[in-house]
């Protein structure tokens, strides 16, 4: 038996007639770059997450880096990020000339840990310089939305939400009132790469905001700085989210909050195969969320150490099973970021991810009959042992 990490064929098969009707309108009206679709995708996915402005961008890395730039961060700067993360949180803000500050990340969820945060506001020696915040939703559990939005305006520090796996997650306040990821912050960024939670058929990403200010300023950056045609008030990039693109995406959002509550079903069935297998003896896995604080982007379980994960990952290829590791090196522990002057030891929770999780298969139309089969060959493994 073959069971994918994910697979986006059973997806096709189902929005197929959609997607190709869709698409023969783009072709036939041959307008192909920033047109209706574009527009109106803009519009029904800031509809969705509940903000003023959605500004659509050529990829998740660029929504990053333009946001950094719009938000005046530069040489001299410091932001505060996680190192346990895809490269492009951190890669946005060196490209944009300013310093990473790594915090670590909570062992639970892996998410940066806001205690630490706190800590660096108040005690790091460039304190004065600090300029922002990248906090990352990892694996498509929200970060505390509550405390982050205390810390931002406590600090009076710009926030940017890395939502690249969060799309659709959600956070109760203790008021009673909940807020989407990608809502708290003065800019947040979003990928549409075709394994997220709201993937197209290539790259494509989203910057959003409430602040009309920012939203024009990141609409010209993505045009190589020009308000209009060939008048450019700042040097910008060539940064456009297609009409091809757009058009799947809008059929796709129809059908996001399906995903979704088919993604955290299939958390469910895990986490309850796991529990009557009494594999919780030997791994750590997600804990079921039954609301949107987690919508699964990534289903990671965490063992006793990097040979045990390793040996079950080979074991689980054996037998057909994809798995993957997200990520294998912190990003301190990167060779281009060596003059951050960083060292083993320094973020250990972060470390101990990078050796001991392991990413399951997970994607809506994933079978209950293939979870089985993958916690049974889990069950196996270690039975073996």
């Amino acid at each position: 038996m073959q069971v994918p990490l994910f697979d986006l064929t059973r997806q096709y098969k189902k929005i197929k007639k959609d997607v190709l009707k869709n698409l023969d309108a783009v072709f036939t009206s041959g307008n192909v770059i920033m047109g209706s679709n574009v527009k109106m995708f803009e519009k029904e996915i800031a509809n969705y997450l509940g903000v003023k402005y959605a500004i659509s961008v050529a990829n998740g890395s660029d929504a990053l880096r333009l946001s950094v730039q719009a938000l005046d961060i530069t040489k001299g700067d410091y932001v505060i990020t996680t190192p346990y993360t895809f490269f492009a949180t951190a890669s946005a803000v060196v490209l944009n000339q300013a310093t990473p500050i790594f915090v670590d990340i909570e062992e639970d969820f892996y998410n940066i840990d806001l205690d630490q945060v706190e800590k660096v506001l108040q005690t790091h020696p460039m304190k004065k310089m600090i300029k922002g915040i990248i906090p990352v939703h990892l694996f498509g559990k929200t970060v505390d939305l509550e405390r982050l939005e205390k810390i931002k305006n406590n600090y009076k520090i710009a926030v940017i939400e890395d939502c690249a796996q969060s799309i659709g997650s959600v956070w109760y306040y203790s008021n009673g009132k909940k807020k989407c990821s990608g809502t708290v912050g003065d800019l947040n960024t979003f990928s549409f790469f075709p394994t997220k939670n709201l993937g197209g058929y290539g790259d494509g990403g989203l910057v959003v905001t409430n602040d009309e200010k920012l939203a024009d300023r990141v609409r010209k950056l993505r045009v190589h700085g020009a308000a209009k045609k060939y008048y450019h008030d700042e040097v910008g990039y060539n940064s456009r989210l297609d009409e091809v693109q757009a058009a799947i995406l809008r059929i796709k959002l129809k059908n996001l909050d399906y995903y979704i509550e088919r993604r955290i079903k299939k958390a469910q069935y895990y986490s309850k195969f796991f529990e009557e297998k009494g594999l919780d003896r030997y791994i750590a896995y997600p804990k079921y969320f039954n609301n949107r604080v987690h919508v699964y982007h990534q289903y990671v379980i965490s063992v006793k150490n990097k040979e045990e994960r390793d040996n079950l990952k080979k074991f689980l290829k054996e037998n057909g099973i994809e798995t993957g590791i997200y990520y294998p090196l912190g990003l301190h522990l990167q060779k281009c970021f060596e003059n951050l002057g960083h060292k083993e030891g320094d973020f250990p929770i972060t470390e101990k991810a990078t050796r001991t999780t392991l990413a399951l298969p997970m994607f809506p139309e994933l079978t209950k009959y293939e979870q089985e089969y993958v916690v049974n060959k889990i069950k196996e493994f270690y039975t073996s042992l």
